[in-house]
């Protein structure tokens, strides 16, 4: 699962980061771990992983890097049973990733955008939520999601319908475990200069937009 374990030697927090490889997924896996968590960061890229984690240890942190795919079941349910077997469950999962359909007219989506859009903002959200809540609840810890209004906009048919239908699922769960917990929390950041938004808004003034490490910094001291 691990291409790269730099665990602590005391027991520390453990956060899962899924989507950990860029944007804010990336900058939230930093701001834990200078803040002291041990990160689990879960994404394809096996290259943007191993940047992350010299970052990490540069700022004395630590890591466990997982090269999975969070649209592939089999492999989600070995990260589930891998965390279980090591640490017995999780303090906080902050799921950050997403796939970014190019802008259509709805008319117009090409069906593999929308299959890949389906498999990773709605359907992998929808295999995770069974898998972690167990190591949640060992953990006492939290679920935080990243919401992004724009369903129901021109041209985000894709993106904004599956990532409306997630919000959907993660608010429903919210509701469920109010008493019972694991506590769920929904954060809607600002706009940041992410590999994502420049697919969106490709002319934007970049200028403009929050810094990815300040939205995660506020997010982290919000925890």
């Amino acid at each position: 699962m691990s291409t790269a374990d730099h665990t602590p030697s005391e027991p520390k927090k453990l956060a899962l980061v899924t989507g950990a490889s860029r944007g804010l997924g990336s900058a939230l896996a930093e701001a834990l771990a200078a803040a002291g968590w041990h990160v689990m960061a879960v994404a394809r890229t096996v290259g943007a992983l191993e940047e992350l984690d010299d970052r990490i240890q540069a700022a004395g942190g630590s890591a466990t890097l997982a090269p999975l795919d969070v649209t592939d079941a089999d492999q989600m349910k070995h990260l589930a049973s891998s965390i279980a077997a090591r640490w017995g469950g999780v303090q906080l999962w902050a799921h950050c990733a997403v796939h970014a359909a190019p802008l259509t007219p709805a008319a117009h989506i090409d069906p593999k955008d929308m299959t890949k859009s389906i498999a990773t903002n709605l359907a992998a959200t929808a295999t995770l939520l069974p898998l972690i809540e167990p190591l949640l609840r060992a953990g006492d810890g939290t679920a935080l999601f990243f919401d992004d209004p724009c369903g129901g906009e021109k041209f985000f048919g894709a993106y904004g319908a599956t990532k409306a239908a997630q919000m959907a699922l993660v608010r429903s769960w919210q509701a469920e475990n109010a008493k019972i917990g694991p506590r769920v929390l929904i954060d809607t950041p600002a706009p940041m200069p992410t590999a994502t938004r420049a697919r969106f808004f490709p002319g934007e003034d970049r200028a403009a937009l929050t810094d990815c490490r300040i939205e995660a910094a506020r997010i982290v001291a919000g925890l």
